[in-house]
């Protein structure tokens, strides 16, 4: 998308809010925390990332990280990484960690739940052979326990074991013995996931900004 010196209201951004949801402020906002972070210059690296406090500590930076270069969260059908990004994509990974609006209907909010637990599933599927390790599974629920706020990590940690062995006795109980447990599934793992209430638990603080006041 270039530099983006345009104004709010030109053509540029305008399908930028079509494409992400984000409004024409937000997405000035946003250019502006773009430009910080790749000094700015036209597009980020990796290391730009490691610059940033708020994501030093956060449990699955490494994941977050991959995310904005892992070609699946930003064209369909995309596959394997690349080195660096320019701003649209960065817009684009962005929008999946916003809650959604509180004008969406029944059926659009259905949608972006689906879009955001495929986005958290491809951060956990790093090898993109569809299908996730129960390992990684654990983590998942941890990390949506643990962002509630509501428990503390003790106690998703352990909720997370449970949920865990739960699925690999279901799993493993309906195999032949000469099978191999290859792992879970999207379509599996949104059955897994079904109740959970994820939209407004996935956000990060992302250059002193939350991603949870990124709602129109």
């Amino acid at each position: 998308m270039g530099a983006l010196q345009s104004l709010p209201g030109q053509p540029e951004y305008i399908d930028l809010a079509e494409k992400t949801g984000f409004s024409l402020e937000q997405i000035a906002v946003l250019h502006k925390r773009f430009k910080q972070l790749s000094h700015n210059e036209e597009s980020l690296r990796r290391d730009h990332f490691n610059e940033i406090p708020d994501l030093a500590c956060n449990p699955i930076r490494a994941q977050i990280i991959e995310a904005f270069f892992d070609r699946r969260n930003y064209r369909q059908n995309g596959e394997g990484t690349v080195e660096e990004i320019g701003f649209e994509e960065f817009l684009v990974v962005m929008s999946h960690f916003r809650p959604p609006s509180l004008h969406m209907t029944e059926e659009q909010r259905e949608s972006v739940r689906k879009e955001k637990l495929r986005f958290l599933f491809n951060m956990h599927d790093t090898d993109n052979d569809g299908t996730i390790t129960l390992e990684e599974y654990r983590h998942v629920v941890e990390e949506l326990l643990s962002r509630s706020g509501a428990l503390g990590k003790e106690t998703a940690k352990s909720i997370a074991d449970a949920a865990m062995l739960e699925v690999a006795s279901i799993s493993m109980g309906h195999m032949e013995p000469d099978e191999f447990y290859e792992g879970i599934t999207f379509e599996h793992f949104l059955k897994l996931l079904d109740g959970f209430e994820i939209e407004s638990r996935m956000n990060i603080r992302f250059l002193n900004m939350d991603t949870t006041t990124l709602c129109k």
